[in-house]
């Protein structure tokens, strides 16, 4: 996925070939989705040379909840490029790290983190049989943490342009996304939830973080240019 994945297991029963079981789906599902590999599922549907009765169930499972999320944010969450191309990336991200996670709950579990390119998933405690803390990064400086918070069991999400620039697209205005807005974080019911309402808040720009307000189970904090941070009123709750 283009992108850093970070899996740690706290307390006994963890072992390599677990990890690596772990690791190996995330192999699969970059191997199929990725935009960027010619020989993967989704570049040979663009391509047309796959029928869409031929689709993976896994591809088919990803289309729904775009679908859905689609209608869920007024059009502001689209897999469809200007270009016209399909893109799930702003959905599978999330979508993985969950199936990894519950991928070891089934292995017996409890305690452990998940990430993917910052986005998170935590469970139980940390090694030190704390409560797993998760850093927001300044989108000015990646060195500096602004805001610490504690999932407590919730998935994390970023959206921003510090890292990969103005990937984000407006599907209504079908050009990348003009605010002040260069960083949301969502705190959701699980990563998959966080991460595909954080693609779609980001691309309303700055009333982005009013929309995370007002979906019940989900806290956002959001920061502009100008280094001024708009959070929800319940955010504070997890820090």
């Amino acid at each position: 996925m283009g992108m850093p994945v970070t899996i740690e297991i706290c307390g006994a029963g963890a072992s390599q070939d677990q990890l690596e079981k772990a690791f190996s789906y995330f192999t699969s599902i970059d191997a199929r989705f990725s935009t960027y590999k010619g020989d993967s599922e989704i570049s040979r549907i663009n391509r047309g040379e796959i029928a869409l009765g031929d689709y993976s169930p896994e591809m088919k499972d990803v289309f729904a909840l775009a679908e859905k999320t689609k209608r869920e944010t007024n059009g502001y969450f689209d897999i469809r490029t200007p270009g016209g191309l399909l893109d799930p990336s702003g959905i599978v991200k999330g979508w993985a790290i969950r199936n990894a996670a519950e991928l070891l709950r089934s292995l017996g579990h409890e305690h452990f983190y998940v990430e993917a390119g910052g986005d998170i998933e935590t469970s139980g405690k940390n090694a030190e049989g704390k409560e797993w803390r998760i850093g927001i990064r300044n989108p000015f400086n990646a060195e500096e943490i602004v805001k610490v918070v504690y999932p407590r069991g919730k998935g994390i999400a970023t959206s921003g342009t510090s890292v990969r620039g103005a990937h984000i697209y407006d599907p209504h205005a079908k050009q990348p996304v003009a605010s002040s807005v260069v960083s949301l974080t969502v705190i959701g019911p699980d990563v998959y939830e966080a991460d595909r309402f954080a693609t779609a808040a980001f691309a309303m720009g700055e009333r982005g973080i009013s929309f995370i307000g007002s979906l019940e189970g989900f806290e956002g904090y959001q920061i502009d240019r100008n280094g001024t941070a708009t959070f929800t009123e319940g955010f504070s709750d997890h820090v």
